[in-house]
């Protein structure tokens, strides 16, 4: 650059310090510069951090970086009417969603203004977004089951209400169809449910939603949609509002399911307006305080102790992992965070094996605290029967000569990883799931080759439902199995099992 050039840049440079940005209202601002929907404002003296702002064109805006000169200004809508010295004003408030029973059946978008096409919500009570998780002292332990429907989650990796359990693998591995059958598996139990979308294709979250409606589940939850066309911004902030919607319920003593799909994209969203914001770069480009991005939303879900209602909020935050890696930045960070974490393998995905959970990675912190008395009695070994099936499994593909005891084992391994298969949207209910489960238990599944399994557990759950409803009830009245009932049990299965043995033999 010649000399003459330089001496240019230096006028233009000290002509544009030189213009005086400051407004006669305190409240008030000019916009110095805007693009890439970020407004870098000056003037603004009071301003506070998170505060909601309004500009000339009607277009809100967050303000997230309070400068020593300026305030850096996420926008919350186009920025392709804002100008260079329009009046930004304060608004005092920070963003807030509307709240209660009235989202019920909803569908709304990160602000909490529905988007499907339906009525307006009347009596709207508004909440702010983000507030400070519920203290450790209106607390209590996590002691109630939240049933997911799926046989090997409930059995072996169970979830308490109040809990937080991380759904984490690889894309197309069924991570969000196993959140959308914990949804419906909530019909009959008195749970609400939220589930917040994040930089999903809007053909996905349409087709979630006609899911939703098909079960009757949608009367009971509400749908937070940011999708993939939406401003980074709004992704951003769509898991604070779906949050402040379950926390209502929750302090209201409900107990309540947030499903997160996915705090991945969240993570990007969030890069994306720290970088456009100049805001230093970390690890992977994320910033330095993506960990309290994630913690700050996360430790609101809680079991609400009786003093404070006694209210839950349950939360399936999903994270996609790039080959498997669950050692990349952001899956640590959420996996510290969480109280354990369902992990979907790709391999035994493709290979059949639905829901695909990795029972050896995947884990509960909270354990058996959230299974009933007669879950614990059938599913007690069932961990210790399919690690020593998957470590025989891989020793015996290199031998030819395997004897009978290891035989016996990899063939037991074979038939109850067929019956924990399960088809997506159908949840087990509890007492059926129970039943399954007696089966290998009590020996009835060594009896049947692996092609029957799931055709007698389908045949027994409808005899069952037929001819043997009291005991389903017995069941269901506590669901605690004692001696009597045990034998009432096993007595039932050997009659339905030579009912199959019958039939099938006949056909």
């Amino acid at each position: 650059m010649d000399k003459q050039s330089e001496r240019i840049i230096e006028r233009i440079k000290s002509r544009v310090e030189g213009l005086n940005w400051e407004t006669e209202d305190q409240d008030a601002g000019l916009v110095y510069s805007v693009g890439d929907g970020i407004a870098f404002v000056k003037g603004l003296r009071d301003v506070l951090s998170g505060e909601l702002l309004k500009f000339d064109s009607g277009v809100m805006g967050l303000a997230m970086n309070l400068e020593s000169d300026q305030v850096g200004v996420v926008l919350l809508g186009n920025d392709s009417e804002i100008r260079e010295k329009d009046k930004v004003f304060r608004t005092k408030h920070v963003v807030d969603t509307p709240i209660g029973d009235a989202l019920l059946g909803r569908v709304v978008n990160a602000l909490g203004i529905p988007i499907d096409g339906l009525n307006d919500i009347e009596d709207k009570t508004f909440a702010p977004i983000e507030v400070q998780a519920t203290a450790v002292m209106a607390r209590q332990s996590v002691n109630q089951p939240l049933l997911t429907g799926w046989k090997i989650i409930d059995a072996m990796i169970p979830i308490g209400r109040g809990q937080r359990e991380l759904i984490i693998g690889d894309r197309q591995t069924g991570k969000t169809s196993i959140a959308v059958n914990a949804i419906l598996n909530q019909k009959g139990h008195d749970v609400y449910c939220v589930y917040v979308a994040i930089g999903q294709k809007a053909s996905t979250i349409t087709r979630i939603v006609e899911q939703l409606r098909r079960n009757d589940a949608l009367e009971y939850t509400t749908v937070v949609a940011s999708p993939a066309d939406d401003m980074a911004s709004l992704q951003y902030i769509a898991p604070y509002t779906g949050c402040t919607i379950a926390e209502y319920w929750m302090k209201q003593g409900r107990d309540v399911l947030i499903v997160y799909d996915d705090l991945s994209k969240h993570a990007v969203a969030y890069r994306t307006i720290s970088l456009l914001l100049r805001r230093p770069s970390g690890r992977e480009a994320y910033p330095g305080d993506v960990f309290y991005l994630h913690s700050r939303l996360l430790e609101r879900s809680a079991k609400l102790n009786e003093k404070h209602g006694g209210g839950s909020m349950t939360a399936l935050p999903i994270i996609e992992t790039q080959a498997g890696d669950i050692s990349a930045y952001i899956p640590t960070n959420v996996i510290s965070i969480t109280d354990g974490q369902l992990f979907l393998n790709l391999d035994a995905f493709n290979s059949g094996k639905r829901p695909a959970v990795d029972s050896g990675l995947s884990v509960s912190r909270v354990g058996s605290a959230a299974q009933t008395q007669a879950m614990k009695h059938v599913a007690s070994s069932l961990k210790l029967e399919l690690a020593s099936y998957q470590d025989l499994l891989s020793f015996a593909q290199f031998s030819t000569d395997v004897d009978a005891k290891t035989r016996e084992i990899l063939d037991h391994g074979s038939k109850l990883t067929e019956l924990l298969k399960q088809d997506v949207n159908k949840p087990l209910a509890q007492e059926l799931l129970i039943l399954s489960l007696f089966m290998n238990k009590y020996g009835f599944l060594d009896r049947l080759n692996v092609a029957e399994v799931l055709s007698f557990e389908s045949f027994m759950h409808d005899a069952m439902k037929r001819s043997y409803s009291g005991l389903l009830e017995e069941i269901k009245a506590e669901y605690q199995l004692s001696d009597s009932l045990i034998e009432k049990t096993k007595a039932s299965l050997e009659e339905i099992y030579t009912l199959y043995r019958g039939i099938h033999n006949g056909a």
